[in-house]
């Protein structure tokens, strides 16, 4: 013999979610946004779920599991769209989430190769700097290609990337990059922007970006990077994030340079001509090099 069970004719909200498979937060999200209509309460206040409600629960946690948006689901029960207007909807989220997952296991597999945060960068930038032995670049290179590609996009930060090549493999450029580093990072806010060290600092700024030029231009990387410009033509998909333009980026990235600091940038710029080639520590990215 089986024990018989009356079923009961109202549960409360945490038997409805257990029952349904959900959370009782869930639910009162459903209600919140229309997607569940909020049954009567009982003498003591609590809400008390009947048979619709629970088959309703049971639809819910059924499509949610199919991958169909709330809001497609409440168009659903209301009749209001179509069945193969809801699918198609969803044909597109999911093959946007295939894409995003694809992505997200060639990152994975560039981290494992790479063997650093360096493979959390484009390809376009991982591929240029991945032949350096480990510790060549250092966790400010990275942080600055990091700005860099944010900014300027992936073929900005892989242009850059020629200055952190040629770093790592000329022993006296990189002293006297650390040098400048130090001496920029020392004019702070008790420096008077107009003190003469400002001036001198800016024409040694100006000596190292040239002398890095001529490194690069030695090595053969500034023909390497004419062809970065065809395989980004290449690559490009028309599916990468929406770039803000360089204005409203460097806008929203702060630095807090001290005023001596920005005049010394100021002054390296002008010595070099205003080209965009040029250091753009004005971005908080020292020794860099961007495409004009």
């Amino acid at each position: 013999m089986y024990p018989s069970a009356t079923p009961p004719r109202e549960v409360k909200i945490g038997d409805a979610a257990a029952f349904a498979g959900t959370t009782p937060r869930a639910i009162r999200h459903y209600h919140h946004i229309g997607l569940l209509p909020e049954p009567g309460r009982g003498g003591d206040g609590r809400r008390r779920y009947g048979y619709d409600d629970m088959i309703r629960l049971l639809w819910i946690r059924k499509m949610s599991e199919a991958g169909i948006s709330l809001d497609d689901m409440r168009a659903a029960f209301d009749e209001a769209r179509d069945v193969e207007d809801v699918l198609g909807r969803l044909e597109e989220t999911l093959a946007a989430q295939e894409a995003d997952i694809k992505r997200q296991r060639a990152a994975v597999q560039r981290l494992r190769g790479v063997g650093s945060p360096l493979g959390l960068l484009s390809p376009l930038v991982t591929d240029r700097l991945s032949h350096l032995p480990s510790g060549a670049l250092r966790p400010s290179d990275l942080d600055a290609l990091l700005v860099t590609e944010r900014i300027f996009g992936p073929l900005g930060a892989a242009i850059q990337a020629s200055v952190f090549i040629t770093l790592a493999t000329h022993e006296g450029l990189r002293a006297e990059a650390d040098r400048l580093d130090a001496a920029d990072a020392a004019l702070d806010d008790t420096v008077d922007p107009h003190d003469p060290q400002v001036e001198e600092l800016a024409a040694q700024h100006c000596a190292h970006h040239k002398a890095l030029l001529q490194a690069i231009e030695a090595a053969g990387l500034d023909v390497a990077e004419e062809k970065l410009f065809e395989i980004y033509d290449a690559e490009a998909s028309g599916e990468e994030d929406a770039q803000m333009s360089a204005f409203e980026a460097v806008s929203k990235m702060p630095y807090g340079f001290s005023a001596a600091r920005m005049r010394c940038m100021e002054l390296t710029a002008r010595l070099l001509d205003g080209d965009l080639n040029l250091s753009v520590s004005g971005f908080g990215v020292s020794h860099s090099r961007y495409p004009s």
